[in-house]
């Protein structure tokens, strides 16, 4: 596949994107715009822009690769995800609603101090910056290597490029540019998706109804694994468990995709959103395991020798813009770009807002909206680009999987103590010792961690998977339960 083709149609497709962003912003810039889009959002469009902020590019090439050694195993955590945005759309969301937030982490001071809030805001800008920072890096990574290597771009070039044209079509409009510029970039990704099934099946000679079958008889398919609770990570109430709780502290305890449930008129809206949203996010996923399988069964009938690959993830890429024709090669492209930039977007506008109303106390300002304010948003929305660009850069001086695998993991265990303080928050009475609190979100996935690689793996047949954020949780929890004061005061409690 031509890399001056594909680049043509990354030029084109931002040249949308900043389009779009000059007419949403047009006329509105100012923080209430930025942060919560006027709280006057369409709950349908929330909806469908929220499928692309979900699926990163990651997931748009790493849920389809990993068919070959997992089947549809993935499924289950997915009908865990499901459940878990149930929870969210009728717990977390009329908490929110009530306390009118901006910042969901601003609950953590009404509920527990001064100290318990800034950990939790922190928690999440270093969490979200470095898997956001994660994800791009994985897929700036296929960007080079199909497109930008064939005139020795440098790779600090491309992400600078990437980040550059992100920065610019969210830094006016923010979140109301990104609602409807995610709109835009699903569409893509689902268009993608879908297109990517037909020319795998044509490629095959494949119908409709053969594809079906195809894909159900092969050895891929099989969904519930019920056996070898201990030892294996695949079984299904581990995944099905881990869904749900990755669910509750990886998006409704984070500010990113909250951000968007927050901009809506009123509850009964969000929810209606997160329902919408819970639906087409299950069915989409069906088709890219789907994906996943036709690959294989691509690879096998047309000899190509998959372990050659550096890693599965390369398996879409590889079949797209090296076996298929120009225009799957293109859609391919589409899919992930947008898969990608929905979700960097969307993340460097909620860091943003997250540092602008925890750390610069924007929303306990007398005029929010004030332009010297806006000016100093606009700083520090430039200041995370920075910031990101300077992670992945690091990511790619590592310059080793294992390692850059094992940062993202480190990252993935600071939303257990997320969950373990709201948690904590909405089932208890008491207070906590705000100035501990720190330090117990340190400590606890620091437990964990040396736990399970000293004491689980080594004498116990117990094998930790997605279930991980659960043991983290209640670690936190307990730790918060020894070293509560007593009860909480009655105002504190006002906010349960």
């Amino acid at each position: 596949m031509s890399p001056i083709i594909l680049l043509s149609f990354l030029v084109v497709y931002f040249a949308v994107l900043l389009a779009v962003a000059h007419f949403t912003s047009k006329g509105s810039a100012d923080n209430s715009t930025f942060f919560v889009a006027n709280r006057n959002s369409k709950w349908y469009m929330v909806a469908f822009g929220m499928i692309g902020t979900a699926l990163s590019g990651v997931t748009f090439i790493s849920v389809p690769g990993a068919v070959g050694a997992s089947n549809f195993s993935y499924f289950q955590f997915v009908l865990g995800n499901a459940v878990g945005f149930v929870i969210i759309a009728y717990v977390l969301l009329p908490l929110y609603y009530r306390m009118n937030l901006t910042s969901i982490y601003t609950y953590l001071e009404e509920r527990f101090g001064h100290m318990t809030y800034k950990t939790g805001a922190a928690i999440f800008l270093v969490s979200r910056t470095i898997g956001s920072a994660f994800r791009l890096y994985l897929v700036a990574i296929v960007l080079q290597h199909f497109i930008f290597d064939a005139w020795n771009v440098p790779f600090a070039i491309t992400v600078v490029i990437c980040l550059l044209l992100i920065w610019l079509y969210t830094n006016k409009g923010g979140l109301k540019t990104i609602i409807v510029t995610d709109t835009l970039q699903t569409t893509f990704l689902i268009t993608a998706v879908i297109l990517s099934i037909y020319f795998m099946a044509k490629g095959l000679d494949f119908g409709v109804v053969d594809t079906f079958e195809a894909v159900k008889e092969s050895s891929y398919s099989k969904i519930f694994f019920w056996e070898d609770f201990v030892g294996s990570k695949a079984n299904f109430w581990k995944q099905f468990l881990g869904g749900i709780f990755v669910t509750i502290a990886m998006t409704g305890l984070d500010q990113d995709l909250m951000q968007k449930n927050l901009s809506m008129g009123t509850i009964k809206e969000a929810q209606k959103n997160m329902i919408t949203f819970t639906s087409v996010f299950v069915v989409i996923n069906i088709f890219f395991l789907a994906v996943g399988a036709l690959l294989y069964i691509y690879a096998e009938k047309n000899g190509i020798d998959i372990s050659t690959l550096a890693t599965r993830d390369y398996l879409y890429p590889e079949i797209a813009l090296n076996h298929l024709a120009i225009l799957p090669a293109i859609i391919f492209m589409m899919g992930l770009t947008a898969a990608t930039f929905a979700t960097t977007d969307s993340a460097l506008t909620a860091l943003t807002t997250s540092y602008c109303v925890d750390f610069l106390n924007f929303n306990k300002k007398e005029n929010p909206n004030d332009p010297a304010l806006v000016k100093k948003r606009n700083f520090v929305h430039f200041g995370f680009s920075v910031l990101m660009l300077v992670v992945i850069l690091v990511f790619r001086l590592i310059n080793n999987d294992s390692v850059v695998n094992a940062i993202f993991t480190a990252a993935s265990y600071t939303y257990g103590p997320l969950l373990g303080l709201f948690t904590f928050g909405m089932l208890t009475k008491r207070a906590v010792n705000d100035k501990l609190v720190p330090y117990i979100c340190v400590l606890s996935p620091l437990i964990l961690f040396l736990l399970n690689t000293y004491v689980i793996s080594v004498y116990t047949p117990y094998v930790i998977g997605l279930d991980l954020i659960i043991h983290n949780g209640l670690i936190t929890f307990l730790l918060l339960l020894m070293t509560s004061p007593g009860r909480a005061t009655e105002k504190a409690l006002s906010h349960k």
